[in-house]
């Protein structure tokens, strides 16, 4: 039995299978067997394929990239002439874009890479059409974008979801706090913080995960309301948290009523690309989900320069991240650096490399 073979094995015994307090312990060692089988099929094809085949050569640019993704023919290309103005070819039939076209702008000072990915098919993680080199290269994004068609949203919602999952991209997600540590001996210790309720995990169902990756003796330790596929998460390793907005595309299509119903949607943003409609509300909330923040430079006896400003994540923005961003070998001359801005008491303020910058901060770099 081939490895697709066996996966869709799992997945019917899972469909099948009811879900309650019984069958917890068999439905959370499917997923288990079902989360390796993934993992030998990627690497599986990668080997075939010498790799993984042939890639798209896509460089890198700017301060953070946008994949859009979809299925063919819900607007993509249109999409990305919008934003960028680059020309992606545009038809009315399906796969018109063959390979990874990429474009750029400019917002808030900061420069956007937009990738628009050919079009994915369903059985695309498991390396159907070239659905693994679209889902890799997306995995590489910032912010991943998928496109919608207004008439059968949620139903190509749910299956590129499936494509994406499968592939380990966990989309509008945080990684799990759970603290796993493989341990030479004392079998499997589980610990859960205070106020902490496990959703269908009990020790028996996390050891039988456990054993199901060969794994006897380790420490875990739960601090947050984890599920089996949670803890799958964690041991397997390899996931990739991407925030994820909806581009619900072609709403001209739509009426009212409709429309208002489709927006209540978390994570929605109802376009149409076609005709223009609400690209600069679009933009607004990508710039909200890559949660970026600009840092102004100050050469000394100068006034600040608002044109370029450093671009950093939100999760990495001290100091010595501003400085890794210039120039790597910056950190070897840094002696302090005054700051003006949100971020301080004072304006302007000595502070070292620890320090956290905000928004709109204007630094100055004082060296050795």
């Amino acid at each position: 039995m081939s490895v697709l073979q066996k996966i869709a094995e799992v997945e019917r015994e899972i469909d099948r299978t009811q879900k309650n307090k019984a069958t917890n312990y068999h439905i959370g060692l499917l997923k288990a067997k079902l989360a390796k089988l993934r993992s030998e099929l990627i690497a599986e094809t990668s080997k075939k394929s010498g790799g993984g085949g042939e890639g798209f050569d896509v460089q890198k640019s700017g301060d953070a990239s946008i994949g859009l993704v979809g299925f063919p023919s819900v607007g993509k290309s249109t999409l990305l002439t919008r934003l960028t103005g680059t020309f992606s070819e545009a038809a009315a039939y399906e796969f018109t874009t063959l390979t990874c076209v990429p474009g750029t702008f400019t917002y808030r000072g900061a420069r956007l890479q937009v990738l628009d990915l050919p079009g994915i098919i369903e059985g695309a993680k498991d390396g159907k059409g070239r659905g693994k080199q679209v889902i890799a290269v997306a995995k590489t994004c910032s912010l991943i974008l998928i496109v919608l068609d207004a008439m059968k949203p949620l139903t190509d919602k749910k299956k590129i979801e499936r494509e994406l999952e499968g592939f380990g991209i966990r989309l509008n997600k945080t990684p799990p706090n759970i603290i796993f540590k493989k341990k030479d001996r004392g079998g499997i210790n589980i610990s859960l913080a205070p106020g902490i309720k496990l959703k269908g995990l009990d020790n028996e169902t996390i050891t039988s995960i456990c054993r199901e990756y060969r794994v006897s003796n380790a420490s875990i330790m739960f601090r947050c309301n984890a599920s089996a596929d949670d803890l799958i998460d964690v041991i397997e390793g390899g996931r990739k948290y991407v925030p994820c907005i909806y581009a619900l595309n072609k709403v001209d299509q739509l009426t009212i009523e409709e429309l208002d119903i489709l927006i209540k949607n978390p994570h929605y943003v109802p376009i149409s690309g076609h005709h223009g409609w609400n690209i600069d509300g679009l933009v607004e909330k990508m710039w909200d989900y890559l949660n970026l923040i600009r840092i102004y430079t100050k050469p000394k006896g100068q006034v600040p320069d608002y044109n370029a400003p450093v671009v950093l994540p939100a999760t990495r923005r001290k100091v010595e991240d501003f400085c890794k961003r210039i120039h790597k070998t910056l950190i070897n001359d840094f002696k302090t650096c005054l700051v003006w801005g949100k971020s301080v008491k004072h304006n302007p303020q000595r502070v070292g490399l620890d320090h956290e910058l905000m928004d709109e901060d204007v630094v100055q770099i004082i060296k050795k």
